[in-house]
């Protein structure tokens, strides 16, 4: 889920914003966010399974990166299922109307389809790592049935990670006030007083910055490596291995690139809430309003790369349109059909 669902509103419990009704910003600001967050929901959602589709439907995309990407682009659906309750909680954060178990789901399910996006980005530059510079021990390798053991792997072990945040976060009353009125999603203090915050914070921190220095480092040796064998490549098939490796290499590195920088002040915003004091709260608010739309935004883009940078992309897009438009005019054309032959034996009755 978005920034603001995972880093809670611990503040709050202060009193800061006591006379201030249960909105954590003003309507001006809420309303252009609301409508940017639909507008990301409708394009992600739609996208994604989209992409799920294309990978799935056409035999030209059955690639062996296009199933981690398939895999990514369900993670990123999933991420938009917590869209909702993040939108209702800065419109009002109080009462949660929801009930603990959405509460604890929905930011489990985020957390999750966040480790697996970045599990997978990291796995797939791996692939291609050894795809370029080791292709025979590669090709024999990297089989589709052992990808999709290895993606299941990603998912388990994503799973698991995020396990901890099922008792980090619920359903909790302020002290001294009402009890319907005062419930919040939010981390529990009892957990966090534990010290499981501060871990959770640093599993998210290392489960972002190690995989790009990784990411770094892959694509640098996978650069060096393009670059070496641009002159010893002879005859038309290796000249068109080389462009297939380097378009290749070149749409992941700007969906790695696009993932950094959607994605840098989501955890930039986790360590300035687990340090902060109450005297940098609107900074903090703020700076996590944004993370939130740039969250979501790196959910949704991806889609929007592949039909930019990937020819093969597009034109199996344009396959699936044009046929599913094909078989709605058939549809039409036989309903039509149908109701004019009931029209005829009703006037011969």
């Amino acid at each position: 889920m978005g920034s603001i669902s995972n880093y809670s509103h611990s503040r709050m419990d202060t009193g800061y914003y006591e006379d201030q009704s249960f909105s954590l910003f003003d309507i001006h600001i809420l309303v252009p966010v609301t409508i940017i967050s639909i507008l990301l929901f409708f394009f992600g959602v739609s996208g994604n399974l989209i992409t799920i589709l294309i990978f799935k439907r056409s035999q030209e995309m059955r690639t062996t990166v296009n199933m981690y990407l398939s895999s990514m682009a369900l993670s990123d659906t999933l991420i938009f299922l917590g869209l909702p309750s993040d939108l209702y909680r800065i419109w009002k954060y109080r009462p949660y109307i929801f009930g603990d178990f959405l509460c604890k789901f929905l930011i489990y399910l985020s957390e999750t389809c966040t480790y697996c996006t970045i599990l997978h980005i990291t796995t797939v530059s791996v692939e291609r790592y050894f795809a370029i510079c080791f292709p025979l021990r590669a090709k024999v390798t990297i089989t589709k049935c052992r990808v999709k053991w290895v993606i299941l792997a990603l998912w388990g072990c994503s799973l698991l990670s995020a396990g901890p945040v099922l008792f980090l976060f619920g359903v909790e009353e302020r002290n001294g006030s009402q009890p319907q009125a005062s419930q919040e999603c939010k981390h529990m203090e009892r957990a966090a007083r534990t010290g499981l915050l501060e871990t959770m914070v640093w599993v998210s921190t290392i489960y972002f910055f190690l995989p790009m220095l990784c990411l770094t480092l892959l694509y640098g040796l996978i650069c060096r490596k393009l670059w070496r064998s641009r002159q010893r490549l002879r005859g038309r098939q290796a000249a068109s291995r080389k462009r297939y490796h380097a378009q290749t290499v070149k749409m992941l590195a700007v969906v790695v690139l696009a993932f950094v920088l959607c994605w840098l002040p989501f955890h930039i915003g986790r360590i300035l809430f687990a340090q902060t004091e109450i005297i940098l709260y609107d900074l903090t608010q703020y700076f996590n309003l944004i993370s939130m739309l740039l969250f979501y935004l790196g959910a949704s883009i991806n889609p929007i790369l592949y039909n930019i940078m990937s020819q093969k992309y597009r034109r199996a897009m344009s396959k699936i349109l044009h046929h599913k438009q094909t078989w709605l005019c058939r549809r039409l054309t036989r309903s039509e059909k149908v109701s004019s032959e009931s029209t005829e034996l009703c006037s011969f009755t």
